[in-house]
């Protein structure tokens, strides 16, 4: 059984947000075509699927690490900010942009809340991240046989 654990995660992110995108319909919020990541970043993101691209990392990453909170999820996705003379910081993503996605993801049942602790991935979630993992491993096989064995 392969499972998100065992393929490459920049693989098995475009994979889940082409899943995402077309089978749970997550729509970005309209704010979020002038929006930046964090106060790390100077601009807004270049690609025009970022809003998939992110959401797909955070549902792995709560796959990967979970249950994880709003907070720990922000850190994830955080940088380094640019402070002129003085050393860079490093500092959170943006917890609106979490928080957003979080709420997508409990309605459409991927994520489940946990008490005290954050959220958890459901078996629902699971379930698409193992997926779309087969998915890229078969590929995968394909370009290179001598993964078959996984």
């Amino acid at each position: 059984m392969t499972t998100a654990y065992d393929v490459p995660p920049d693989q098995l992110i475009e994979k889940l947000a082409k899943r995402l995108k077309s089978d749970f319909k997550l729509a970005p919020p309209e704010w979020t075509e002038a929006v930046r990541t964090g106060t790390h970043t100077e601009k807004e993101p270049v690609r025009k699927d970022w809003w998939y691209i992110r959401t797909a990392a955070a549902l792995r990453k709560i796959y990967m690490r979970g249950p994880i909170g709003s907070d720990r999820l922000a850190e994830q996705f955080g940088g380094y900010k640019d402070r002129g003379a003085k050393p860079n910081k490093a500092v959170s993503g943006s917890g609106s942009i979490i928080r957003d996605i979080l709420k997508q993801f409990d309605k459409a049942g991927l994520t489940e809340k946990t008490p005290g602790k954050g959220r958890k991935i459901t078996p629902k979630g699971i379930s698409i991240c193992n997926y779309a993992a087969k998915e890229v491993m078969d590929k995968l096989a394909v370009e290179n046989p001598e993964l078959t064995k996984y």
